[in-house]
């Protein structure tokens, strides 16, 4: 049985959403507000956080990045803006999953279902990764560079943690789209150079002068130990 919290103001959405999930064998609290739902958050350490954006006392948007600052659990975005400006927005910030309405009960089902897997796998199977003088912890979410830490932004540590489990590999953008961002393949694919290049401002070169990120061009980008020979 998942935890689960809903921060959801509607109550014409928030009771058949909460009826729903416990019928399918949930455990379900709710929150109407963001401050409520920031203390839930932390009070009762839910499973995983479904969070509407449009809250009465602070933008969703700005409980997302404060529950990120201070803790790991999976947070699936559930609004009506289908902006996708708005949707790369939210996932760089930190969710885990982002769901349009309208939707049903089983469709967010399913993507809890999934979001709830992904997290598990990744705290109980990643490795630390290492490449080069780089050293990724997927479970702490740190990374150093030559011993010293690089500081970096969720979207930027998922990115560079996919890159480094596959070294010396091409990765398409459409394979980062899909598996980084979640999000299909098209005109966002703009969002992976903008984060290469905050990357590689972090990791102290440039597309011009790499050390890591090497990038193919027309095909992707291949993370490499420096002096590495292709």
């Amino acid at each position: 049985m998942a935890r689960l919290l809903l921060v959801e103001d509607d109550l014409t959405i928030r009771t058949p959403l909460l009826r729903a999930l416990r019928e399918r064998g949930h455990a379900v609290a709710a929150a109407s507000t963001a401050l409520d739902g920031l203390r839930d958050a932390l009070d009762d350490r839910p499973d995983l956080v479904v969070l509407d954006l449009g809250l009465p006392d602070l933008d969703g948007g700005e409980l997302l990045r404060m529950l990120r600052a201070v803790s790991p659990v999976p947070v699936i975005v559930a609004t009506a803006r289908d902006d996708e400006a708005e949707i790369v927005r939210m996932l760089d910030a930190g969710a885990d999953d982002y769901l349009v309405k309208p939707f049903t009960a089983a469709q967010l089902d399913a993507r809890v279902r999934a979001v709830l897997r992904r997290s598990a796998g990744d705290s109980a199977t990643d490795p630390v990764l290492v490449v080069g003088g780089l050293r990724i912890d997927p479970r702490a979410r740190l990374v150093t560079l030559d011993d010293a830490p690089v500081e970096l932004t969720p979207r930027e540590f998922d990115l560079l943690h996919h890159l480094a489990g596959r070294p010396g590999q091409v990765v398409t953008k459409r394979e980062l789209l899909t598996e980084v961002w979640r999000i299909p393949y098209g005109g966002a694919d703009k969002t992976v150079d903008v984060h290469l290049s905050w990357l590689r401002r972090k990791l102290g070169e440039s597309a011009q002068e790499p050390r890591y990120l090497h990038t193919v061009r027309g095909v992707g980008v291949r993370l490499d130990a420096p002096g590495s020979t292709r």
